[in-house]
C-alpha cells in the first residue's frame, strides 16, 4: 500500500477527519487540502497532524487545485469540501453554488489536465432527492432538490457523471444520507441536540429550541460511511452508490434518545421555535443501500441509538472539561 496516495479536500471536516484516519490505517500517504485562513481550525485532525501533509488550495481557484494535484500526485482524490449546511445555502445561494457545484467542475478539470488516471470520489448528498419521488430512494430515483445546497449537489453529481462518460475518468459519486458523529458541526440538528442535552445536564442551559420534530431522516455513523467512499474507488469499474442505513427516525426520536441518555425529561426542556423551520422542508429521506451491500460488501455497523449515545457522552465529557 506504500504507493497509495490520497488527497482529501475538506480534511478538517467531520468526514475528512474520519477518512484520513481510515486511509492512514490502510497505509496511505495522506494529503489534505485546506483553504488559507487567518485562524486554523484543525481540531478534528489535531491527533493525526504529524501523520498527514496539509497543502493549500481552494475550490474557487482553478490554479490552486492544479498546483495541489501536482504537489501531492495522488492516486485517489476525495472531494469532501463544500458549503455543506443547508440553512446557510438559503442565505448564501451563490457562494454555495460556487463551492458545491462549480468547484467540482474545477477539480475534475484539474484532474483531467494533471493526470486523468487519478481516481475521483465526489461527495453527493441525499438532499438531492428533496421532495422525494419514491421511497426508499435508490441510485435511479429522480432528483427534486428543495434547497440551493441540494441543487448545487445535484450539479456536482451530474458533472461527475459527465466527466466519467466523456473523458473515461474513474469518477464516482457516493449519495450519502445523513451521517453524524461527535465531530459533527454544532449547527447540525443531531449535534445541536446532543450538545444541548449536555449543557442542560451540566446546568449550563435550561432549554433547547428546535424546529420541525416530525422531519424524518436516515441517520448513520460517519465513521462507517467513509469506508464506503474508499470501497467505491477500489472497484474495477466506476459507479455511483447510495450509502444509507435503510432506517428512518424522526427528530423527536433523536431528542428522546439523547435526553434519556442523560436521565432527563425532554418535554421539560425542548421548545419549538418557528425560526428554525426551513422555507421548503424535506420531510422523508430513507435510502436503499442494497447496491452498496451487494457490490461493495458494505453495511453500517453502528446503530442509530449507539451513535446518539456516543455523541451525548462525548459532549458531556467535552463540556465537563471546559468548566
Amino acid at each position: 500500500m506504500a504507493d497509495k496516495v490520497a488527497l482529501i479536500t475538506g480534511i478538517t471536516g467531520q468526514d475528512g477527519s474520519y477518512l484520513a484516519e481510515f486511509l492512514l490505517g490502510k497505509g496511505y500517504k495522506v494529503f489534505g487540502m485546506v483553504r488559507r485562513a487567518s485562524v486554523d481550525k484543525h481540531e478534528r485532525i489535531a491527533h493525526i497532524m504529524d501523520r498527514i501533509t496539509l497543502i493549500q488550495g481552494d475550490l474557487l481557484d482553478q490554479y490552486s487545485l492544479i498546483s495541489a494535484l501536482r504537489q501531492a500526485q495522488p492516486t485517489e482524490v476525495y472531494n469532501l469540501a463544500a458549503q455543506s449546511f443547508v440553512p446557510t445555502s438559503w442565505a448564501q445561494p451563490v457562494l454555495t453554488s460556487e463551492f458545491t457545484a462549480i468547484g467540482v467542475t474545477r477539480l475534475l478539470e484539474s484532474i483531467r489536465l494533471v493526470n486523468p488516471k487519478m481516481r475521483f470520489y465526489q461527495a453527493s448528498s441525499s438532499e438531492m432527492f428533496g421532495k422525494v419521488r419514491e421511497t426508499p430512494q435508490t441510485e435511479l430515483t429522480p432528483f427534486y432538490p428543495r434547497s440551493p445546497y441540494g441543487v448545487a449537489k445535484a450539479y456536482g453529481h451530474y458533472i461527475t457523471v459527465n466527466y466519467r462518460e466523456s473523458y473515461d475518468l474513474f469518477a464516482v459519486s457516493g449519495i450519502l444520507f445523513n451521517h453524524e458523529s461527535p465531530r459533527r458541526g454544532l449547527e447540525f440538528v443531531t449535534r445541536k441536540v446532543t450538545d444541548g442535552v449536555a449543557r442542560i445536564k451540566l446546568g449550563l442551559a435550561k432549554e433547547l429550541r428546535l424546529g420541525n420534530l416530525d422531519a424524518r431522516r436516515d441517520w448513520g455513523f460517519a465513521g462507517d460511511y467513509v469506508q464506503a467512499m474508499w470501497l467505491m474507488l477500489q472497484q474495477d469499474q466506476p459507479d455511483d452508490y447510495v450509502i444509507a442505513t435503510g432506517e428512518t427516525h424522526t427528530v423527536k426520536e433523536l431528542v428522546e434518545i439523547a435526553f434519556e441518555r442523560a436521565a432527563l425529561d425532554w418535554q421539560k426542556h425542548v421548545k419549538i421555535d418557528k425560526a428554525f423551520l426551513r422555507p421548503a422542508e424535506v420531510d422523508l429521506l430513507i435510502g436503499d443501500p442494497a447496491k452498496a451491500k451487494s457490490k461493495l460488501g458494505w453495511e453500517p455497523k453502528v446503530s442509530f441509538e449507539q451513535m446518539v449515545h456516543m455523541m451525548v457522552d462525548a459532549d458531556l465529557e467535552r463540556l465537563s472539561k471546559d468548566r
